[in-house]
């Protein structure tokens, strides 16, 4: 009977166990996983509401069936698909679940492993820049032809998968020129951006350097457009001393009210539009925009005006996904997504296990743990 596997609250166990290959309702798309991505949402969720679940959202592979409903998808394709944030059946295991408006067929040349650092983060990016900044898109690059004004788009954590594709976006959008915000990964992240600036060198430094850079493209001091791909760790407090305090937009992927050094104080000036920009819409409000634009970004994948994040396979398929998630959890993951080959499982048993693998007890409930983390309030989706 197929796997999956089921991340603890403590992010210290998993629990692999045996369920049937899905039935797909009327909408669905039952997938085999040839691999599967992580997020790191995919530890946070587990950790932060103390939820035991099969987090994975990432899928790619081949279509195993499809619910009545489905027109566009038949056994066999080669697919890529967002499985819903929440719900049964996520893609740490052999077969996973998307919905048929989150699902879209893989490019013949993208392979499993590429199309697996896609849905997540492409999309994350894209319902911020384009329902929430409303950004002009690749459509309509009629209003940025050749010898347009310069418009410069900002995103801290360039080199994150959400922070590249956004960068990406921002580059088919005719934004110019795009500064990039990144520590160690400063190779990947002079291939996204024109400009690279080291938040290492501590805030000062960092906003000094931005408002310089600004200067020397004649567009003044101060940022139009931030993209925030961390929101947190002190960037919520840097970005805002750069953006434009009248008229800028910003977008976070984590809420400032708790995340900011100062959540309770923290707030951008009144002249800023912020968001605080959630994926998860596209399998409620935002069903036609997860549509559109997950087929969108598959065209662009197919005729290469985007390339896939890079990536890195976590070793023991469904026996590494503890590992790889405790990995990201450490900040060990720089410039590459994980992912896992399922297909690498071996000799997986069937209970509790530890990040070597080895067999324990069912972990102790702790009723002192329930509903006390920090962020326990984090908002799935984010409020509107």
């Amino acid at each position: 009977m197929p796997k999956q596997v089921i991340i603890q609250g403590s992010i210290e166990t998993v629990e692999i166990i045996e369920t049937p290959i899905p039935t797909p309702r009327e909408k669905d798309v039952v997938i085999k996983v040839i691999v599967s991505g992580t997020n790191p949402k995919d530890w946070k969720y587990p950790l932060w509401k103390n939820m035991p679940l099969n987090s994975g959202d990432d899928i790619a592979g081949i279509v195993h069936s499809v619910g009545k409903d489905v027109y566009e998808f038949k056994p066999g394709d080669r697919v890529a698909g967002f499985h819903e944030c929440l719900t049964a059946n996520g893609s740490f295991a052999e077969y996973a679940v998307a919905p048929d408006w989150m699902t879209f067929h893989l490019p013949h040349h993208i392979s499993f492993e590429e199309s697996a650092t896609v849905p997540t983060a492409a999309l994350t990016a894209a319902i911020a820049m384009y329902a929430d900044m409303k950004l002009p898109t690749p459509l309509d690059m009629t209003e940025r032809g050749e010898g347009g004004k310069k418009v410069p788009f900002l995103v801290y954590g360039v080199t994150s998968a959400v922070g590249a594709y956004a960068a990406k976006f921002a580059r088919l959008s005719g934004f110019n020129p795009i500064i990039g915000v990144a520590g160690r990964a400063g190779d990947l992240a002079r291939t996204l951006a024109d400009y690279v600036v080291d938040y290492r060198k501590g805030e000062d430094a960092l906003v000094a350097s931005v408002e310089e850079i600004l200067a020397k493209e004649g567009l003044g001091t101060k940022a139009p457009y931030v993209f925030d791909a961390v929101s947190e760790n002190g960037s919520l407090e840097a970005t805002v001393r750069f953006l434009d305090p009248n008229g800028g937009t910003v977008s976070t992927m984590l809420p400032p009210q708790l995340f900011a050094k100062d959540g309770k104080n923290f707030k951008y000036p009144d002249g800023v539009k912020a968001f605080n920009s959630g994926v998860p819409r596209v399998f409620a409000t935002h069903k036609d925009f997860g549509y559109l634009w997950s087929r969108y970004i598959a065209r662009l994948l197919e005729d290469g005006r985007m390339k896939p994040h890079p990536y890195e396979v976590v070793a023991g398929g469904l026996n590494g996904v503890l590992r790889g998630l405790k990995n990201l959890k450490d900040g060990k993951a720089s410039a590459v997504k994980y992912v896992y080959r399922i297909e690498d499982t071996r000799n997986i048993a069937i209970g509790f296990q530890d990040v070597d693998g080895n067999t324990v007890a069912k972990p102790a409930r702790d009723p002192s743990n329930r509903g006390h983390h920090k962020f326990r309030n984090f908002p799935l989706p984010p409020e509107e």
